[in-house]
């Protein structure tokens, strides 16, 4: 290739070589991601008539989803489940972030070793697990036995809203964990030894300075959590009863045993608008907390 004196040959034989390297991720985007979801909204807009794509187009669909009350009292109980379990998983996730951030010292990548252990098991191990420690004649209640708490099982631990959420928030303890420990490093040393010297609290400094800047970390953790656990049908269906019914369960039902794709996809897209929607808002917080920064 002749090179030119300001360099052009150069220049073009570079764009040449990312736009083939580039080709590979652009195929798989295009054909794993925007085909399956232009599919999606493609039989959402169908008429069901037995066969996986349908016939025909209506908006019957989102109007059956937008009148019966079950599907609102579902998504509405998903959005709950999952902002209990955001909640729960920052919450917790945050102390040990913060811990390996400011004081696990060589030990950090020991624990952090241990954060990302639970990857190395099958998440539905992981989720029979807890179904495990939460039955009727499980270790929980095995335990509360043994001490004289109760005096027989209880039936309030599996099958129920909390069981899901304690679950989930187990299950991705990590996702919240890592986030905010990379955004709580960032913090320069100075800033927090300033505040020292200035004789600020360290709860002052933790509020006035070390919170405000990890804020990024965290609303990311809260999204990373949020947005899988919404549409989880495995956990609900394994530790949780009725009254933890899920999206995520109905809209495999449509595309299982219903064979009715077309609703199913439908619900796929309310889903994926309420997320969205949650998404844009969640932009916004970053912006704002971002500017403290």
């Amino acid at each position: 290739m002749t090179v030119s004196a300001n360099g052009e040959g150069w220049g073009k034989g570079k764009f040449g070589f990312r736009a083939v390297m580039s080709l590979p991720g652009a195929a798989v985007t295009l054909v794993l991601i925007l085909f399956a979801l232009g599919l999606v909204f493609f039989l959402g807009f169908r008429i069901n008539d037995g066969s996986l794509m349908g016939r025909g187009f209506s908006f019957g669909n989102f109007k059956a989803l937008f009148t019966d009350d079950l599907y609102a009292t579902v998504i509405f109980r998903s959005l709950i489940i999952s902002g209990l379990v955001t909640l729960a998983t920052v919450v917790s996730a945050y102390p040990v972030a913060y811990f390996l951030a400011f004081h696990a010292g060589r030990w950090r990548g020991i624990i952090l070793f241990l954060v990302t252990l639970p990857f190395w098991t099958s998440y539905l191990l992981r989720v029979f697990a807890w179904k495990v420690v939460l039955a009727y004649n499980g270790v929980l209640n095995s335990a509360l036995m043994s001490l004289d708490v109760i005096s027989e099982p209880l039936l309030v631990f599996l099958n129920t809203p909390a069981a899901v959420v304690v679950t989930l928030a187990h299950a991705y303890a990590p996702f919240a964990i890592l986030p905010i420990f990379v955004a709580l490093q960032t913090i320069p040393g100075s800033l927090l030894e300033a505040a020292s010297d200035l004789g600020a609290h360290p709860l002052h400094t933790f509020r006035r300075v070390v919170l405000p800047m990890s804020m990024p970390g965290v609303l990311a953790a809260a999204l990373v959590v949020f947005v899988p656990t919404i549409g989880d049908y495995v956990t609900p269906s394994m530790v949780g009863g009725p009254a933890s019914t899920m999206i995520g369960t109905l809209i495999k039902a449509q595309f299982g045993k219903a064979n009715d794709w077309p609703f199913g996809a439908a619900l796929s897209i309310a889903t994926m608008l309420v997320i969205l929607a949650l998404v844009m808002l969640v932009k916004l917080a970053d912006r704002k907390f971002g500017s403290r920064t």
